[in-house]
Parts: structure tokens; C-alpha cells; sequence
């Protein structure tokens, strides 16, 4: 069955809603920053504006990086506010909701939305509705955000990213080929810098080559399902339905403790703020877990990590604290180290199947 597909991003999200509760930050370089609380520059950076990434700042940047990178720039440095962008982030996905047939949140900046009725399989009809969904953002949140409508999710996806920011990229079915032919194979989701590297040296370095590889190389060299999925999306192919969110997905979050330690309580007490963030997100994407990870990384950037699945699904974050802590007493049991970093997972993620009621959020 043909679709249409619209992929929504609101573009430097934290750092635009900065800009908004206060206004004189325009023009100038904003970082928002996760800090570690080690010293008054430790931690990362994360998000930029687009006038701190002409300078060359990144997220995940250590932020005493990105302060060197912006030394004389006037740039303004500020912690994230989780509150403040949840409730923005509600009424942007609200919004975007109201306009399909299904709806798919699928981080805190970026939805989808199924328009193959809406739009009655036309893109030029397609794209109206995006300009209306853009203009009202705007209206209302006084934020740009970069739309793109395609097929399906990946190509709706990888078209949001095209031109930015504010930007509105439509891809028809019939224009897939060349939409991805000169592509680098990063710009398929997924395709991180290890991956990438090992394409590269199987002379693989375009969408294009990828999708002329054998596939039985590439199934050979990933594994026989991502292998699959890779060649599926170098042809421009996803078959997952808008509202679908794969069981192989997973929740994690990881912190730079205060002192390095082995002191569980130190790192419980480092863990909450992470079991609180962990927690908003399964509410807002209405999933159960099945497992829960542990990892604690010493002073050497060794990681030590763990996993438990549970007796059932769960919702329950008191779940994620319990297992959690019994597995750092694990890896503390099991290990003479002091640690400097923590962090928790969830996996085997279940969903509702379909479209997402308002109330979810």
C-alpha cells in the first residue's frame, strides 16, 4: 500500500526555546549544556544554536571544548531545563497530531505523522499540509522547525534534514532513486561513524554503492538483519507504520559521578535525576521494558555492564532503581575500581501498535 509520510524536527530545540524566554540571546552564540556538577566546566554540550555550530560546537562536545572554541564570541552558556522543554514539546506534538491519521512520537524535537488520507496520496496536497503545520508551530511556539514528507518514515526522515533549519523537503515515490543516489551512506539513520568506517573499507561510501552491493556481502558483514535492513534502506524501502516503535529499541542514560567512587549510595544518588528522565520518557512513548542495564566506566574509560530481564513487563521506575542498583553492587562485588561514570538502560521495549491518543503525553 502507498503512503505519505511526514517527519517533523523542531530545529535546535533547547536552545531555540532559550532564545524565546529570552530574546537578547538572539544573535549571539547559545550552548545548552548537561552538567556533570565535577567542576564549573565539566560535562557536554547539548545542543547548540546554528551561530555556536559556525564556531565549530557540536552536542556530545565536552564543553570546556566548546568554551575554547568560543573564547571571545559572547556566547551564553545555560543548563538544560528538562521541564521547560517537555511542556513546549507537548504542545508542539499535540499540534502536529491533529493533522493525520496516525501519529508517532518519536523523541522530545521529532514526530511523525501518516498523511496518506489527509493528503489523498497527493504531495503537492501533502505539502500545503506541512506549510499549515510549520506556519502554526510558529504561531504558537514561535518556533522553526525543518518537515520532511516522503513514502515512508526513512525518507520522510532523511528529507528533514535536507535544509535546515525551517526547512520543507518533498519526496515523491517515483523520486526516491534520485533523492538518494550521491547520498554518504551517514545519512541513512543509523549509519553511525563505526559503521560507516566499515562500509568505507569494503569500498562502499555512497547510498548509491550500498544499494549495488551484494547483499549477501553485506548480510555477511552485518548479520543477516541488519544486513537486510541496510540494503532495504539504500533502495528507499521501510515498511514500519507510523506509531510502530520497535521492540529492539532501547532507553538509556548515563551521568558523570561528582568523585570518582565505589560508594553504591553516590551512585544511586547520581542515578535519580537519570531514573527520572528514563521514566517521562516511557509515560510519553507509553512503552513497557522487559530488561534493565547497568554500567559503571572507571577511571581508565573501561566499561563494566550488566543486564537483568525481568519476571514481566513493567512501567514501574521503582523496577529500573531496584535492578539497577543490584547490578552496580555486581559490578562493585566483582571489581576493586573506583568509577567515574554510571549509567542505566531499558530494553525490549513493547508499544501499542497505531496511533497515539493525546492523553499519552
Amino acid at each position: 500500500m502507498e503512503r505519505i509520510v511526514l517527519h517533523l524536527d523542531i530545529d535546535y530545540f533547547f536552545a531555540q526555546a532559550e532564545e524565546n524566554e529570552h530574546p537578547e540571546y538572539r544573535g549571539k552564540p547559545v550552548v545548552v549544556c548537561v552538567y556533570s556538577g565535577r567542576t564549573a566546566e565539566s560535562g557536554v554540550v547539548s545542543t547548540a544554536n546554528y551561530e555556536a555550530r559556525g564556531y565549530g560546537v557540536r552536542s556530545g562536545m565536552p564543553i570546556r571544548n566548546a568554551i575554547e572554541k568560543l573564547k571571545g564570541a559572547k556566547a551564553v552558556f545555560l543548563p538544560v531545563r528538562h521541564e521547560l522543554y517537555g511542556k513546549i514539546s507537548q504542545g508542539v506534538m499535540e499540534t502536529l497530531s491533529a493533522y493525520g491519521e496516525k501519529f508517532e512520537y518519536a523523541s522530545i524535537d521529532e514526530g511523525y505523522l501518516d498523511l496518506t488520507r489527509a493528503a489523498d496520496m497527493d504531495y503537492a496536497a501533502a505539502r500545503k499540509i506541512g506549510e499549515r503545520i510549520k506556519n502554526e508551530i510558529l504561531a504558537k511556539f514561535h518556533l522553526t522547525c525543518s518537515v520532511g514528507v516522503g513514502p515512508n518514515k526513512l525518507i520522510a526522515k532523511i528529507a528533514s534534514e535536507v535544509v535546515k533549519p525551517n526547512g520543507l523537503t518533498v519526496v515523491a515515490s517515483e523520486e526516491v532513486g534520485g533523492f538518494l543516489e550521491a547520498m554518504d551512506v551517514t545519512r541513512i539513520p543509523g549509519v553511525g561513524k563505526k559503521s560507516s568506517e566499515f562500509l568505507e573499507n569494503m569500498g562502499i561510501k555512497t547510498v548509491s554503492q550500498l544499494r549495488k552491493a551484494d547483499p549477501g556481502m553485506i548480510a555477511e558483514a552485518f548479520g543477516k538483519k541488519t544486513g537486510g535492513w541496510l540494503i532495504n534502506a539504500a533502495r528507499g524501502v521501510d515498511e514500519s507504520e507510523v506509531g510502530e516503535v520497535s521492540e529492539q529499541k532501547q532507553i538509556s542514560r548515563i551521568a558523570t559521578l561528582k568523585r570518582d567512587t565505589r560508594e553504591l549510595q553516590e551512585i544511586m544518588g547520581a542515578m535519580e535525576q537519570l531514573i527520572h528522565d528514563v521514566a517521562n520518557e516511557i509515560n510519553e512513548r507509553n512503552v513497557s521494558f522487559s530488561a534493565v542495564g547497568a554500567a559503571l566506566i572507571d577511571e581508565n574509560l573501561k566499561n563494566y555492564a550488566k543486564a537483568r530481564t525481568l519476571a514481566h513487563p513493567s512501567q514501574d521506575p521503582a523496577d529500573i532503581r531496584k535492578t539497577a542498583s543490584a547490578l552496580f553492587q555486581e559490578i562493585l562485588n566483582e571489581s576493586g575500581k573506583n568509577f567515574r561514570r554510571a549509567g542505566i538502560r531499558i530494553e525490549r521495549l513493547e508499544s501499542k501498535k497505531g496511533q497515539k491518543t493525546l492523553g499519552e503525553f
